[in-house]
Parts: C-alpha cells; sequence; structure tokens
C-alpha cells in the first residue's frame, strides 16, 4: 500500500473505480519518470483493493448458489 493512501475498505466501488481512471489519466499526461512511478504505486494499491473485493464477492457467490445443479452431473 502506497503511504499516502488512507483506507481504501471506506470508499464505494464506483469511487475506487473513477480514482482509478483519474489516475491513469494523469500517468499519461506527465513525461515525469518520477511521477509516473509514484502514480504506478498508487494505482496498484487501488487495483489490489478492486482485486480484493471481486475475490471476496466470488466467494460469497459460491458460498450461496444453488448446489442442486450439482447432483445433475455425475462424472464416474
Amino acid at each position: 500500500m502506497h503511504p499516502l493512501i488512507n483506507n481504501l475498505d471506506q470508499l464505494k466501488d464506483s469511487e475506487v473505480e473513477s480514482k482509478m481512471n483519474e489516475l491513469s489519466r494523469k500517468y499519461f499526461a506527465t513525461y515525469n519518470p518520477e511521477l509516473r512511478e509514484q502514480i504506478s504505486m498508487v494505482l496498484d494499491s487501488y487495483r489490489e483493493e478492486m482485486a480484493k473485493r471481486r475475490q471476496a464477492e466470488y466467494e460469497k457467490m459460491m458460498q450461496t448458489r444453488n448446489k442442486d445443479l450439482d447432483k445433475l452431473i455425475k462424472v464416474d
């Protein structure tokens, strides 16, 4: 996590995605390599947060799915 980023858990998904879009635009607007590196590190933090959220959502979906369909397919 980048040291200048606070807790991302408090943001909505749309806010995280919006921030990622904004940072991407700023990344491509500058030619300063040091600034690009800092923006890239911040973007990585936001990407990790989104990946964590998607993984949690997937796990929740897998736990609550309808398991009756699993019984229809028998592989011997």
